[in-house]
């Protein structure tokens, strides 16, 4: 089976010392999900390990949003978030 795509949120702002991006969520996300980042040609799937609201642990965020993920590649500002199925 073909994995879909479901776009979930734009990466907002990039914190390149502690490698967080700020994604603004257009649809739910959850701790263990799996995301794909996707900005130009570049473009990497990882697995949500952390989320933070407010600067507070969460296991989910919701639509509108503005949630904290730990990622291990970099993603610019602009670049789309997709949820993998």
């Amino acid at each position: 089976m073909a994995e879909q795509e479901k776009e979930i949120g734009t990466v907002v702002h990039w914190y390149d010392k502690i490698g967080v991006a700020v994604i603004k969520l257009a649809g739910p996300l959850k701790v263990g999900e799996r995301i794909k980042v996707r900005r130009g040609d570049t473009e990497f799937e990882e697995t949500v390990a952390s989320l933070q609201l407010d600067y507070k642990p969460v296991e989910a965020g919701k639509k509108g949003q503005e949630v904290a993920v730990k990622l291990a590649s970099q993603a610019k500002d602009g670049a789309r978030v997709f949820k993998v199925e």
